[in-house]
């Protein structure tokens, strides 16, 4: 691991907490395929945050990614499940189970980027 897994885990955490920002603070009325679509975009990233973490493991066991990973998966489920039954039955499940889930995104990212930082490598390794 490296400083680029570092970058990555701040720049996504960065970029749920400002979507919930911008969604919330910078006001307008969202239609309802927007919400919707806001969740499957929000799974979709995460996803693909998962293929990551599961590539990393391939390394070797690492309690701090598996829990990054199970941060992602609870988030995927409680923010983006309650968009899709908002969006797509009108209707909000469990109340605060989207923010709850954003945030579980969020600690999963920063759990990404502490672990890469844990690693960072600053000067070359020695030549064989």
């Amino acid at each position: 691991m490296n400083v680029w897994i570092l970058l990555s885990g701040l720049n996504a955490a960065m970029a749920v907490g400002l979507g919930a920002y911008g969604w919330h603070a910078l006001g307008g009325t969202p239609d309802i395929r927007d919400v919707f679509m806001m969740g499957s975009q929000y799974q979709m990233w995460h996803g693909i945050a998962l293929l990551g973490i599961g590539l990393l493991l391939n390394y070797g066991p690492n309690r701090y990614l598996t829990i990054a990973g199970i941060m992602f998966q609870t988030g995927i489920v409680l923010f983006a499940g309650t968009l899709y039954c908002f969006g797509g039955l009108n209707f909000i499940p469990v109340q605060g189970a989207a923010p709850f889930g954003g945030g579980l995104l969020m600690i999963g990212w920063l759990i990404l980027g502490i672990q890469g930082a844990r690693h960072v490598r600053l000067e070359k390794p020695a030549k064989p």
